[in-house]
């Protein structure tokens, strides 16, 4: 009886085998860079993967005396206060009137912890390395100090990289009280 159970799962090896497809083909594939798209003043981004903490609804917040227009206010969020800026006043550009579609791009590094209210997120963002370009479209030059090159899409879309640690080590943005 041992023989015969040998035997029956000898078979059904060999069968498995002889009927197995094979491993796919090997393709190349193109290198691919993964950002968080967002767009501002009708302009599309997307942020390094790892400068951006948290994407969220525009959270309530509290206006602050003196500081900066761009400043919306502070918002506590899970028992951190968050500083709230409108990434477009502060370029010297307008936000969208869509209240729904604003959402909250979180930085966070070794000093700073703040949100930046964008007109909408779009999420990750995926792009063939080989579109990535060191010029961008032509954009207003609050947005393009901070634009360090960017991607096209599969459908033509320009997409600028937005660079926060650029905007984090900009003295003007650190400094949002009016004195």
């Amino acid at each position: 009886m041992t023989d015969n159970a040998f035997k029956a799962l000898s078979n059904l090896a060999a069968l498995s085998r002889s009927s197995a497809k094979g491993l796919p083909s090997q393709r190349d594939v193109a290198p691919r860079w993964s950002g968080v798209g967002f767009s501002c003043m009708g302009y599309r981004f997307v942020i390094p993967m790892g400068q951006v903490t948290e994407l969220m609804e525009v959270p309530p917040s509290t206006r602050l005396p003196s500081v900066q227009r761009w400043v919306i206010g502070l918002s506590n969020v899970r028992g951190r206060l968050l500083p709230l800026f409108d990434l477009a006043k502060f370029v010297g550009g307008q936000i969208g009137n869509q209240k729904k579609t604003q959402r909250v791009l979180v930085l966070e590094n070794d000093n700073l912890y703040s949100g930046l209210v964008v007109d909408r997120a779009y999420g990750m963002q995926h792009f063939v390395s080989d579109t990535y370009d060191k010029y961008s479209e032509e954009l207003p030059d609050g947005l393009a100090k901070y634009t360090t090159g960017s991607y096209r899409d599969a459908s033509a879309e320009i997409w600028g990289v937005f660079d926060l640690d650029l905007l984090a080590n900009d003295d003007e943005f650190l400094n949002a009280a009016i004195i």
